[in-house]
């Protein structure tokens, strides 16, 4: 049996990460222990300093490449090569990123989705993969200084911007000469389709939940304005809007090829009924009606995500229901078809279980962490579903993150 009580913590080992994981790690076996490799990719050889212990797997940082793997790169990101928590694969080839994005996505939906045969799902690696950033949120420190956030930390990085974001957005923001603002606030700057740049201040949003309290406009009205299609929706800046400026595109795209020529039975004179769930503002509900004629309720958390829908949508046959889905869906006219767009954390049991239970004939379901989606692709097996298609949209490039989009159908 292979002794594994002599590793400590602050110890530094040589390992070759074998494999991607969940989370921008690599992974990597030593001694019997599963490690957990912090800035490796693989194909590399490393050395490792172990930050966190357990009987079966560690944790670590790499201090050193002994030799790196095929894939490993200079860094593109400056902000991320002073050590901010931006670009966690600013050293990964771009070329690779979809292909070990996707083996991490296959893993979750083996390990915890119980698909234990899947085939290979449609890639979209969306352009550019710099720049393609159009909001941003940064700290501010005691000097008044705004920048990036480094890992697990308070304290900033902010002589040097990151790569993701677009030309001009944060200039005079960061870097020397730039302004100052109050210590301790948020500044959340955003560049809309009209190319007029918006700069608020605010309070630092809580754990998990989004800034809404506009401390004071710095630049702009304020309220960013999103052209998808025929469509033009003008909301606050610190509203939820897609971070890559082509993700909304692509996403109605994919939604609009997936609808397209759909045949709905049980349906009466009235026309189709959608549900457009986590629905923000509205993106996808000019897509639905378009496709399958139906009459949509958006259901949002947002009230003010929910009042710049209603404007942008004047005319169409949607309604928004402000209020959490699990609260608010059991009082809507049973659908045809389901659209959902949960936060990180997913849908989870319950709201699957409702939807189910409304027997929709077809579900588009967007994940952006694929761990819950692989979570709630159980529970749609679960409640008599099957992933029918897959596709893995590359929206984050130079990061770990990426948004996976299954289409689920009714068993047999």
């Amino acid at each position: 049996m292979t002794e594994t009580a002599e590793l400590t913590k602050g110890d530094v080992i040589s390992v070759e990460v074998i494999r991607p994981a969940h989370g921008g790690e690599g992974i990597a076996h030593h001694d019997g222990r599963v490690i957990f490799v912090q800035g490796g990719f693989p194909g590399d050889d490393v050395d490792v300093e172990i930050s966190q212990l357990k009987k079966k797997w560690a944790r670590g940082q790499v201090v050193k490449v002994n030799k790196p793997s095929v894939d490993r790169v200079e860094s593109r990101c400056a902000a991320a090569a002073a050590g901010a928590g931006c670009c966690d694969y600013a050293e990964l080839n771009p070329a690779a990123e979809l292909r070990l994005k996707t083996q991490v996505l296959t893993d979750q939906l083996e390990r915890i989705g119980g698909l234990a045969r899947l085939g290979t799902p449609e890639l979209f690696d969306l352009q550019p993969t710099s720049g393609w950033r159009t909001r941003v949120r940064l700290g501010v420190d005691a000097s008044g200084r705004a920048g990036f956030r480094k890992p697990k930390s308070n304290d900033l990085v902010t002589e040097v911007t990151c790569s993701q974001v677009v030309p001009a957005l944060l200039d005079g923001l960061m870097g020397e000469g730039a302004q100052r603002f109050t210590p301790g606030s948020e500044i959340i700057a955003a560049i809309d389709d009209k190319g007029q740049r918006h700069v608020i201040e605010a309070h630092k949003a809580p754990r998990g939940r989004r800034t809404e309290t506009v401390l004071k406009v710095l630049e702009g009205t304020g309220n960013v304005e999103q052209t998808v299609g025929n469509y033009t929706w003008t909301f606050p800046v610190s509203s939820f809007w897609q971070a890559h400026s082509a993700a909304p595109a692509a996403y109605s795209g994919f939604i609009a090829e997936v609808l397209e020529g759909l045949e709905l039975s049980d349906v009466d004179k009235r026309g189709p009924v959608a549900w457009d769930l986590y629905g923000g503002v509205g993106l996808f509900a000019p897509v639905i009606v378009d496709k399958l004629g139906a009459r949509v309720h958006s259901v949002e958390l947002s009230a003010g995500s929910a009042e710049a829908g209603e404007i942008a949508l004047e005319g169409l046959p949607v309604t928004f229901h402000t209020g959490r889905v699990e609260g608010v869906t059991s009082q809507l006219n049973s659908p045809h078809v389901v659209v959902l767009d949960p936060p990180r954390t997913g849908a989870g049991a319950e709201v699957l279980k409702s939807i189910a239970e409304a027997n929709p004939q077809l579900v588009i379901h967007i994940g952006c962490d694929p761990a819950t989606f692989s979570r709630d692709v159980a529970d749609w097996n679960t409640n008599g579903y099957t992933l029918e298609r897959l596709a893995v949209f590359n929206a984050f490039p130079g990061t770990h993150h990426f948004e996976t989009i299954g289409v689920f159908i009714p068993k047999g």
